[in-house]
């Protein structure tokens, strides 16, 4: 459901491009592909490890580029291992890994080793070949479900893009990230591309279809609890200085050829604590670092253990900001019953939404719940200026259309009255520890906050004269910092997020450009002077990967990047250092990119799992069916189904008609018109097995709960033989539930409480379910 997305497909289709589709549903999407491929949801690891295999088999990588630009060469430790689906180190009493031995051969400055020829048994390369060597194209297609003439055809395909003259891109939305294993999907997606080269080429790369047009933006501003700011990490309540803070998180490289980029993490981190504490925060408190609220260590808190701690009560008071978890959370039940142990929760929405009325939802007497609710009528997007990140990382300048109506505010206007008050309160009654909220330095007005002064902030400042290394000054007093690389750590800037310093700098807001013309000059669509991309106007992230060691662009008709012989030319380079001088992955302390990547949860290289309710066993390692790294929690509401009683396997999706929980489009008379209805898509064979006619309404139940649904009897979605036995697919859309102009059942009642190993993002996409004819007295024939 990414119309606008499409647009540019269809363009590139257009142009000769080929259009593959892989999903348990034939789309809209599928239907204008060249290649089609059904799949079992929750098998994606098994499809990308064959297409890893069959690069690897046929030799169809790009030989030079994984040798300069990845860690393909790097020699792993001996003493790591990997057998019956477990990597060495499994803690099974905590369900972690002790990761001792996922660790580089290094020589004696601590670089890593390499044998550039690939051959050592060491080397990640041919650790990658030894651990997709059972991903075969006939075990493939019995776990996925998907013919073995389709694998290879889009075997073939894809991988045919692993010549310099030849490109390739993936676009992936949550079909792929809410899984136990969903961050491992990505990992295995950007394997494929590393070896095939497509990483930091135009045209290349993984590209997230977000849910919303700022979902990128969010997560840049630190949205999530174990960010701050431009990635920055939140602090653990065992890192009780500043330098314990700052050694924990600043990597080091003894190789000279490494940027290390990270190793700035300290300029970063005080310019924010400077931000937010102003002349509060000096060197004699270590710029306020201890003002700010810390994790416990081992300490989760993402959205499913948010409600899991709500429901066992330990949760008492709630912001609901533009969210709907009655509607949106997996395994909504539980969400709605925690809420009801809440003493108060606010709602800030554009309309009454399934949260915001939890207490009076159906089956329920509002007189026994005893959650005060206060609901924040808010602004829509064309009623308050400000800026949205999309995907592509471009920071776009949006304006005030109208007007909110009656007494909806922007959201800016809500937080700084909070914030107002809050102060006025510690002020007058301090408290125990008032520090963290009287120091802060908040200065925004006392009506509506100036946006512009918002972003002027988030470029960055300088607090004092900043200079450079022989002491000439370059930013005066006052003045806007040019970009991140005039930040310092000595208090002398302040910067409320390093990456988009650069966005609004003192030749004004980068963000509201609108000069559409390419002026690349290879003319390969960068539209550079149109809004602004963090980093530094960058367009294409580790472009410095587009070109070989001598800096000559491996494809040189649509190159990124090209070295003239004294600067770089074309896109924004990943630093302006000459060909040779560094490594092109300027992130990564090694300064490759990672094939075997050491630093995730469930292990360094992608392996196939099942979800947590599967119909089958794994097939690739049977000792192993779950992630063993995932969280498992265990009330009375977080009920596992077996596929004895749940069959049939589910999987959840949006409509182009309908966005997120249906809050809003809902409540819009046309588009509730469109799509009036909650369905279930099933097969026809499914249908005739259960003796349901398209049209009727029927019960999907799972073991978490029960929803009607009206059955779309349709060939968009089939039963697949997997391992030998047929298994039946149903295809649920989740924007339903109880408020809004049109009603109907929320799919995420049925889906499970268990999430990624790594993020945490429930596994919504893969569960059990059966569904149910409803007879006449209103029952269901199977009971």
């Amino acid at each position: 459901n990414h119309p606008i997305s499409f647009k540019w497909v269809t363009e590139a289709m257009d142009r000769g491009a080929t259009l593959i589709s892989v999903d348990p549903r034939f789309t809209r999407t599928s239907a204008k592909a060249h290649l089609y491929a059904p799949i079992r949801p929750g098998t994606d690891i098994a499809f990308l490890g064959g297409l890893i295999k069959y690069i690897l088999d046929n030799e169809l990588y790009h030989r030079e580029y994984i040798i300069e630009h990845t860690n393909a060469p790097f020699l792993i430790s001996p003493a790591f291992s990997f057998a019956d689906g477990l990597f060495c180190g499994y803690q099974p009493g905590n369900r972690r890994y002790d990761k001792s031995a996922w660790v580089y051969q290094t020589d004696a400055n601590g670089i890593p080793l390499q044998d550039r020829t690939l051959q050592d048994p060491n080397t990640v390369f041919q650790r990658l070949r030894q651990h997709y060597a059972r991903y075969t194209p006939e075990t493939v297609s019995q776990v996925t479900g998907t013919p073995q003439e389709d694998l290879l055809k889009i075997y073939k395909t894809f991988a045919s893009t692993g010549t310099p003259d030849r490109v390739a891109t993936i676009m992936y939305a949550m079909g792929w990230t809410q899984h136990t294993y969903g961050t491992q999907n990505i990992r295995a997606a950007a394997i494929v591309q590393l070896l095939l080269g497509n990483i930091g080429r135009a045209g290349g790369g993984i590209n997230a279809l977000r849910g919303e047009s700022n979902v990128q933006g969010s997560t840049d501003h630190c949205l999530l609890f174990h960010i701050l700011p431009g990635y920055l990490k939140t602090p653990r309540a065992s890192q009780q200085t500043l330098q314990a803070y700052l050694d924990a998180y600043t990597p080091s490289s003894a190789d000279p050829k490494s940027a290390n980029w990270w190793q700035h993490y300290p300029k970063y981190a005080v310019s924010l604590l400077k931000w937010l504490y102003g002349d509060h925060a000096t060197p004699e408190n270590e710029f306020g670092y201890g003002w700010l609220p810390k994790l416990d260590d081992g300490g989760n808190y993402s959205w499913l253990s948010l409600f899991e701690a709500m429901y066992a009560g330990r949760i008492k008071g709630f912001f609901a900001w533009g969210q709907n978890p009655a509607v949106g959370g997996a395994n909504a039940n539980l969400n709605r019953k925690a809420m009801e142990n809440l003493d108060w929760m606010v709602a800030v929405n554009l309309w009454d939404t399934e949260t915001s009325s939890f207490w009076r939802r159906p089956g329920v007497d509002p007189a026994r719940i005893k959650t005060e609710v206060f609901l924040l009528p808010v602004a829509t997007s064309v009623e308050k200026e400000g800026s949205v990140t999309n995907s592509g990382r471009w920071a776009q300048w949006r304006w005030k259309a109208v007007d909110p109506p009656g007494e909806a505010r922007p959201d800016s206007w809500i937080i700084n009255q909070l914030m107002l008050r809050l102060r006025a309160l510690y002020a007058a009654d301090p408290g125990p520890n008032p520090a963290p909220i009287l120091n802060l330095a908040w200065d925004y007005g006392a009506d509506e906050v100036d946006i512009h002064k918002v972003a002027r902030e988030v470029n960055g400042w300088a607090v004092r004269d900043v200079t450079d290394a022989e002491g000439k000054v370059i930013v005066p007093a006052g003045r806007q910092v040019k970009n991140f690389t005039q930040l310092r750590d000595d208090g002398s800037t302040a910067c409320a997020n390093w990456l988009y310093s650069g966005s609004y700098n003192e030749e004004g807001n980068q963000m509201a450009r609108r000069d559409n013309t390419d002026t690349h000059p290879a003319g390969i669509g960068l539209y550079s002077n149109w809004a602004w991309a963090w980093p530094l106007n960058r367009r294409i992230i580790y472009n410095r990967a587009s070109c070989d060691a001598q800096g000559r662009p491996f494809d040189p008709q649509r190159f990124t990047i090209r070295w003239n012989g004294e600067k770089w030319e074309g896109d924004v380079p990943d630093g302006g250092w000459p060909p040779g001088d560094k490594y092109a992955f300027i992130m990564k302390p090694e300064g490759h990119a990672r094939i075997f990547g050491p630093g995730l949860a469930d292990g360094p290289f992608p392996t196939h799992y099942e979800p947590w309710e599967t119909p089958v066993n794994n097939l690739l390692y049977p000792h192993q069916n779950l992630n063993p790294a995932c969280k498992i929690w265990q009330s009375d509401m977080d009920k596992q189904g077996s596929p004895n009683e749940f069959p049939i396997v589910a999987t959840t999706y949006r409509l182009t008609e309908h966005w997120q929980s249906g809050a809003m489009t809902r409540n819009l008379p046309w588009l509730a018109e469109m799509q009036p209805n909650m369905f279930v898509e099933m097969s026809p064979e499914l249908a005739a097995l259960k003796g349901i006619h398209n049209g009727e309404t029927v019960r999907v139940v799972s073991a978490r709960g029960t929803i009607e649904a009206v059955a779309l009897v349709t060939r968009r979605i089939r039963p697949l033989r997997v391992n030998g036995q047929i298994v039946h697919q149903v295809g649920l859309p989740w924007h339903w539930g109880y408020r809004g102009l049109v009603t109907g059942g929320s799919a995420n009642v049925l889906t499970p409480p268990i999430g990624d190993a790594n993020t945490m993002i429930p596994e919504t996409k893969a569960f059990l379910c059966d569904v149910r004819k409803i007879t006449r007295k209103g029952g269901d024939e199977n009971g």
